[in-house]
């Protein structure tokens, strides 16, 4: 039972170590170069060189904090844009990748249903989601310890743990396009440009006339920035992402078991 599910855990494994550690030493970096840095920074100088627009969109007004600063220079990008875009991508190469090997073929030959092949393939995108999510908070908690600059345990718990609904979503976006597409390179295309195109259409409609396009977007039910600044937590909007990562999920269900994998 979970075979599947196993073994393409395990062959996330690597990969996940490797963006964990390439993304802790991002941290690390930030935290080492932030006290430096915020002593010297002229807060209300910097938001008066940018349009009101772009400083309320991208939260400028609040990095001049040790919280402000990292949830920035880490967080904002790093987990609404390149973390989200490595879990899509990884989702989309899972069943259109095996159709496209052929080895789709053998793994159905044995007596397991098309539903769970799909189910056990994005459980296995748990494995990314954890392992990154666990190392980095030890990093960025322990490093912000050492530089005298701590960060609230429970905002940095809760920006981790609200990261995964958001996550989840964009896995379970993944796999759609993954049954969907008619080839690997297309799935992993379409995935890895719906997160740049939301992230992009939520920075640049926010505080507009076009603002309403941001309900869109999945980063507007997860703010990695007001976590860290404010300790806000937006539990619907977590309760909003797992709704939708669900249906994503039944539709990559209902079409997969269509759909010819010849």
């Amino acid at each position: 039972m979970f075979e599947t599910a196993r073994f393409e855990s395990e062959r996330r494994l690597t990969g996940s170590v490797v963006v964990a550690i390439g993304l802790s030493a991002f941290a690390a970096m930030m935290i080492l170069i932030a006290p430096g840095l915020l002593d010297e920074f002229d807060v209300a100088a910097l938001t008066e060189t940018f349009p009101p627009a772009l400083v309320e969109a991208m939260q400028l007004d609040v990095i001049g904090t040790i919280e402000g600063f990292i949830a920035l220079e880490l967080y904002w990008f790093g987990w609404l844009l390149v973390l989200a875009i490595y879990v899509a991508y990884s989702a989309a190469s899972s069943i259109a990748g095996d159709i496209d090997d052929g080895t789709m073929d053998t793994l159905l030959a044995a007596p397991v249903s098309r539903t769970s092949v799909l189910l056990e393939k994005f459980l296995s995108l748990l494995t990314p989601i954890i392992v990154i999510n666990v190392v980095v908070l030890v990093v960025v908690y322990a490093g912000t310890q050492l530089v005298d600059e701590p960060i609230a345990a429970a905002d940095l718990i809760a920006v981790h743990a609200l990261s995964v609904p958001y996550l989840l979503l964009w896995g379970a976006f993944g796999m759609l396009a993954s049954v969907l597409a008619p080839r690997r390179v297309v799935a992993e295309g379409v995935a890895a440009g719906a997160v740049v195109a939301t992230f992009l259409v939520e920075t640049v409609a926010d505080g507009t006339d076009l603002d309403w396009l941001g309900v869109l977007s999945p980063t507007r039910y997860y703010d990695p920035v007001t976590i860290l600044t404010a300790s806000e937590y937006n539990y619907e909007g977590a309760a909003i992402l797992l709704a939708v990562a669900a249906v994503f999920l039944l539709a990559s269900g209902a079409w997969f078991a269509r759909r010819d994998v010849q």
